[in-house]
């Protein structure tokens, strides 16, 4: 079967060569012009509360993020730092890299005592870790902590450590890392603590589910779950910035990063032509057809017609199923990902290969999956896979959407989250799931769905507003998903002569 896939309509645009040194040379600006506003703020020189750095996924945030806070430590009127985001699994590599750059004696982590085992050895090695507020000690420099405990024992700790050089506050300077995902009213507990706050991270982030007492809840006129942020817009005291470059992305992806931010300035890749590769052994048939298209780097939609009646549009096993023939395929052949190395600076400083036998740090495959039954379902798949072709730790996994964010893959495979559906809802056009879903790869991205996406946005009643839990300023959902579909190359691929036709739950 001849898989036709037609270009996208938006493509990345490589007349100028804005990549490597050059990329990279844009966000450091970007993170000298922020320091400069911190430093107007701590000599009064400038009236500013908030200092605000937002990133497109990739753009290497906390990378700037732990070079800000090496350069405000040595002003004068800085003595101590905080550095907090909304779980541990954030400021736990925050807290060792730090240590690592500045001094263990000078990096305290404060994490509660039922944390305290999560916490590995060579973190231990790296950085103070504490579990009990008097052993934070006196001296410390830079204290990390999540936002839960800051706001929660914020006001003991200030007692047992003093002031910082300002002689009234805390910190002279707090960074919030992956900012746009810590809600307002956690933001409210701590926004007190500092002089200034630093906020860093990516607008398209998914705002974290919170379980605890809200205090905004019920008032119909105020969305609880929104990224502090984005309260702060058109605030006179609040500074920011954007970050012009990404590194995660191949270059062919680009259009399709620009795309999840049409409201940037300006928005380029590190990495350059050719710096980034997937090399697939030979396949056959449909799926050679469509791995090769992976390879590519163009993002890549294949909607599916022919199969059975899914149990429910997030529950689609006969979808599923073709995604795990395509897979076993490559998994079966193997494949090898290059990518160049760079230098801080952003210049190609040799080659990895990454083959499938021996993976390196990140996933060489993941799927990701968006809720209930489909999240089971993947993990499901993938423990097959696994087990069928004796896959290393770590080549291939499973993940919700959700808890996926801030990681990396070279492959990212997924069901678009508007197949199967009959109109748009909060869920499936979610701004930031999709956002997610499409921002994790560094090599080549799958998405599967069944056909009829186009239908759908043609047909679909449009919704106003934003939708709940969204940071920043969105367009309508149907519109923000054809835009985004620009920048895929499409094919459709009609199963039905291999896929049985009546639903098999049905007797």
């Amino acid at each position: 079967m001849d898989v036709a896939f037609g270009p996208p309509l938006v493509v990345s645009d490589l007349s100028s060569p804005t990549w490597h040194e050059q990329a990279v040379a844009r966000n450091r600006a970007a993170a000298d012009a922020a320091i400069e506003a911190v430093r107007g703020a701590l000599m009064a020189g400038a009236a500013y509360e908030r200092v605000l750095l937002r990133a497109a996924a990739g753009a290497g945030k906390s990378h700037t993020l732990k070079h800000m806070v090496g350069v405000v430590l040595k002003h004068p009127l800085c003595r101590r730092v905080g550095i907090t985001a909304f779980a541990n699994k954030q400021i736990f590599p925050l807290a060792g890299d730090l240590g690592r750059a500045l001094g263990k004696d000078r990096v305290c982590l404060y994490v509660s005592k039922a944390k305290a085992g999560d916490v590995g050895a060579s973190m231990r090695d790296d950085a103070t870790v504490v579990s009990s507020m008097k052993d934070i000690p006196t001296s410390v420099e830079v204290l990390v902590a999540t936002s839960h405990m800051l706001g929660r024992v914020g006001s003991q700790i200030f007692k047992h450590l003093g002031p910082a050089a300002d002689g009234k506050k805390l910190f002279d300077v707090l960074f919030v890392d992956e900012a746009w995902q810590l809600p307002l009213h956690l933001y409210r507990n701590i926004d007190h603590l500092a002089r200034v706050d630093v906020g860093v991270g990516d607008v398209g982030q998914l705002p974290p589910l919170d379980p605890g007492e809200n205090p905004w809840r019920g008032d119909p006129g105020y969305n609880p779950y929104r990224a502090w942020p984005t309260d702060f817009d058109r605030d006179t005291r609040t500074w920011s910035v954007e970050l012009p470059a990404v590194w995660r992305p191949r270059i062919e992806q680009l259009a399709l990063w620009r795309a999840f931010y049409p409201e940037w300035d300006n928005l380029d890749s590190v990495a350059g032509p050719g710096d980034r590769s997937v090399d697939v052994e030979p396949l056959a048939d449909v799926a050679a057809q469509v791995w090769a298209a992976v390879a590519s780097g163009v993002p890549t939609l294949v909607e599916v017609e022919g199969l059975p009646e899914p149990e429910a549009p997030d529950v689609d096993t006969p979808l599923l199923g073709v995604v795990e023939e395509w897979l076993d395929e490559l998994l079966g052949a193997g494949f090898t990902v290059r990518a160049a190395r760079y230098s801080e600076k952003g210049t190609p400083d040799g080659v990895t290969d990454v083959e499938l036998a021996k993976p390196g740090a990140d996933p060489l495959v993941a799927v990701l999956a968006t809720r209930n039954q489909a999240v089971d379902d993947a993990t499901a798949m993938v423990a097959r896979l696994i087990e069928k072709h004796h896959l290393a730790d770590g080549a291939v996994v499973a993940s919700t959407v959700d808890s996926w964010q801030g990681q990396t893959n070279a492959i990212t495979v997924a069901i678009h989250p508007l197949s199967g559906a009959s109109q748009l809802d909060e869920f499936n056009s979610a701004f930031g799931r999709l956002a997610v879903t499409c921002t994790r790869a560094t090599h080549g991205l799958l998405l599967v769905s069944r056909a009829g996406l186009d239908e759908l946005l043609d047909h679909a009643a449009a919704r106003p507003g934003t939708p709940f839990g969204e940071p920043g300023n969105r367009l309508l959902p149907r519109q923000t998903h054809q835009r985004i579909l620009q920048a895929f190359q499409r094919a459709r691929i009609d199963v039905s002569a291999t896929h049985e036709t009546t639903n098999p739950k049905e007797p």
